[in-house]
């Protein structure tokens, strides 16, 4: 079905994974935390639809552009998750940190680390790694995705 590498279908894949965990995300805001702003529910939607379509997109790098050092699929995929999400937090910090004292409580001397907002760079990685493979696997990688179009 998906024998030739292709850049389309690396994205595509990319963003149909990002939209399922943006979706789960999406429904646990409104079934757990109904009192949540509705536009955090939906920027976790669309930020994950996003990560896939990033992360769909790097596949073409095999090798890293300048230092020519092989960056695998399970090397790139959770680094651009773990970035992206580093990015969310740097910005939206004291939204996230209610969210997720919401989760766990107010913080006390175990769960104190729980709290903390930058779980959700871990979260990136693991959904990163998650598309990564998907997208390598349904949609190849390297410059043969792009050659695959081309022509």
């Amino acid at each position: 079905m998906f024998s030739k590498p292709s850049l389309m279908t690396r994205i595509a894949v990319g963003k149909l994974v990002g939209f399922i965990f943006g979706l789960l995300g999406f429904l646990y805001l409104i079934l757990f935390l109904p009192a949540t702003d509705p536009l955090l529910g939906w920027g976790v939607l669309f930020w994950y639809t996003t990560v896939g379509a990033v992360i769909g997109v790097y596949g073409v790098y095999s090798r890293h552009p300048i230092l020519d050092l092989p960056m695998p699929w399970w090397m790139r995929a959770p680094v651009i998750g773990a970035w992206m999400n580093f990015v969310l937090v740097f910005f939206a910090y004291d939204k996230l940190q209610a969210l997720m004292i919401d989760m766990f409580g107010a913080p006390t001397g175990t769960t104190s680390s729980l709290t903390s907002p930058w779980w959700f760079v871990l979260e990136g990685a693991i959904v990163g790694l998650v598309i990564g493979w998907l997208a390598t696997r349904f949609g190849g990688e390297g410059p043969e995705t792009v050659e695959a179009n081309a022509g």
